[in-house]
């Protein structure tokens, strides 16, 4: 008589620890932006300072997610070598240096720190991540990260 083997756990899909990462930066960048339109209609300095430390904590974030990413596509070299993988990571990397650049705009003081330059760069960056997560995604969805086969 054959018994039939029921796996104790259901297996377990290898997710990109990247994809667990990413959306901290995205929530700081964004929030960034957001601030950044509530100082341009109330001229209160907390705004600019929430702008301040949300786009540093979305530069941390983001790095530490760019070197999971790096790491995860070492070891899964069917991601690297899709054709949209190097567009997503290329746009991810310009994200980081448009929100780098845009911490040292919001870095002066007044008025002249968000408005019009710091503005613009928070809005080119949500854009530019929109553009990126999008594909990110179109990666995602070719190599089959995160499912699981059962055999």
């Amino acid at each position: 008589m054959s018994a039939m083997h029921t796996p104790s756990r259901p297996p377990r899909a290898r997710m990109p620890i990247h994809a667990m990462i990413v959306p901290f930066p995205i929530v700081c960048f964004t929030l960034a932006l957001l601030t950044d339109i509530a100082f341009w209609q109330t001229s209160n300095l907390m705004w600019q300072n929430f702008s301040a430390w949300l786009l540093f904590a979305g530069l941390v974030f983001g790095g530490i997610a760019a070197l999971a990413g790096i790491i995860d596509a070492a070891f899964r070299l069917s991601i690297g070598g899709d054709a949209p993988a190097w567009p997503h990571a290329i746009g991810s990397l310009l994200v980081l240096v448009l929100a780098f650049v845009n911490s040292l705009v919001h870095a002066g003081d007044g008025w002249t720190a968000v408005v019009p330059m710091g503005l613009a760069l928070s809005a080119a960056t949500v854009f530019l991540m929109l553009v990126t997560a999008w594909l990110g995604r179109a990666v995602a969805v070719r190599s089959h990260a995160g499912v699981a086969y059962h055999d």
